[in-house]
């Protein structure tokens, strides 16, 4: 292992793949996030406790971080890949552009908040408030996916992109806390379940997923199932409810132009 440099906050290594490591233990968000960005196009950062903002309008490179980042992991992020190999605290890809997010654990809450573009990968659990304000903006259709289960208002005011739900780990528990879909008035979600136990509000519509939307799912989840390591036709082979807003609903005409 060669040290570029062994004094500072920034203290980095560059291993065999030219990936630089970044040793964030005790270290504050500003200085870990100068690390980053002189570090090229592939880091490792080790020791993340709670650090804030971290990769925070970014774009253009592949992190791996080990520990917790702290809130707004990834906020405003145009571009690259995030992996975190642990969990995430709130706002994950708040207000995100693009680019790829993926938490190996479970987030806290507000992920997605007015996220525009790029796609989130949660293999465990979503706090509350996961997608609020999500929107599509042109060719930009923003995606998170959630592989366990969802908290409370799950896309709170949706305007846009889809959601995903797919409750992999306790089939038997509901997918979703109470309030989803409140005031939703664009965009798509997908749960796995059947939601015979779930209040939606009369401002959507709830509905088996049919043939054309399996076929959707295939090609949204493939990336996922890759990442992640699971069989997209286990994943497939349980009923799915879609949920949209409807076109009468009384929030539409306050946030989309007619």
């Amino acid at each position: 292992m060669n040290r570029i440099n062994e004094e500072g906050p920034e203290r980095r290594a560059v291993n065999e793949e030219n990936t630089a490591l970044i040793n964030a233990e005790g270290i504050e968000h500003r200085a870990v996030n100068e690390a980053i960005r002189n570090a090229g196009d592939h880091c490792e950062v080790t020791g993340c406790l709670g650090q804030r903002f971290l990769a925070a309008g970014m774009s253009g490179k592949k992190i791996t971080f080990h520990g917790i980042p702290g809130n707004a992991l990834g906020a405003y992020l145009n571009g690259g890949t995030l992996n975190v190999l642990s969990n995430a605290q709130d706002a994950v890809g708040d207000t995100m552009n693009a680019g790829t997010i993926i938490v190996h654990g479970n987030i806290g809450d507000a992920a997605g908040y007015a996220m525009r573009g790029g796609r989130i990968y949660v293999r465990g659990n979503a706090g509350y408030r996961a997608g609020i304000h999500m929107k599509a903006y042109k060719d930009k259709i923003p995606l998170m996916v959630i592989g366990g289960r969802a908290g409370s208002f799950l896309g709170e005011y949706q305007a846009g992109g889809v959601i995903i739900v797919l409750n992999l780990d306790q089939p038997d528990e509901k997918c979703v806390g109470f309030f989803p879909c409140t005031g939703m008035h664009g965009g798509k979600m997908f749960l796995r379940s059947a939601c015979e136990n779930i209040g939606f509000p009369e401002q959507v519509t709830a509905r088996p997923a049919d043939g054309e939307d399996l076929r959707e799912l295939r090609g949204l989840l493939a990336e996922y199932c890759e990442v992640f390591g699971l069989d997209l036709e286990e994943v497939l082979f349980a009923p799915f409810t879609v949920v949209t807003p409807d076109n009468e609903n009384p929030y539409r005409q306050m946030y989309v132009p007619n």
